[in-house]
């Protein structure tokens, strides 16, 4: 997805479909499938680098903070030593109120 595209979609949207590809990665390593899930993974630090990079956010500080850390709690989780001790679960639901207020 280009940055183009993905600036069209409102905040909520954007993290709603970071938290589908996050769903995806979980899925994959329930599966033991760690070639996809890395692949999941690539993806969805990918997509939160675009809500970084577009243009609208960059207006919002605390979006950008809030952004950065979710990268780094993610890269942490899944490549790390998970020292901040954050579930999977913890992130789906975090990730499901963006989904919901996107469906309104």
């Amino acid at each position: 997805m280009n940055l183009k595209k993905w600036g069209k979609l409102s905040f909520a949207e954007q993290i709603g479909n970071i938290g589908s590809e996050f769903s995806r990665a979980k899925h994959w390593e329930e599966l033991s499938d760690f070639k996809n899930r890395e692949k999941s993974l690539e993806r969805v630090i990918e997509l939160i680098d675009l809500t970084i990079e577009d243009s609208r956010e960059r207006q919002r500080r605390s979006r950008i903070k809030e952004l950065s850390r979710l990268r780094e709690i993610l890269c942490d989780k899944f490549l790390g030593f998970n020292i901040y001790s954050i579930s999977a679960k913890n992130l789906q639901d975090y990730f499901l109120q963006f989904g919901l207020i996107a469906r309104k």
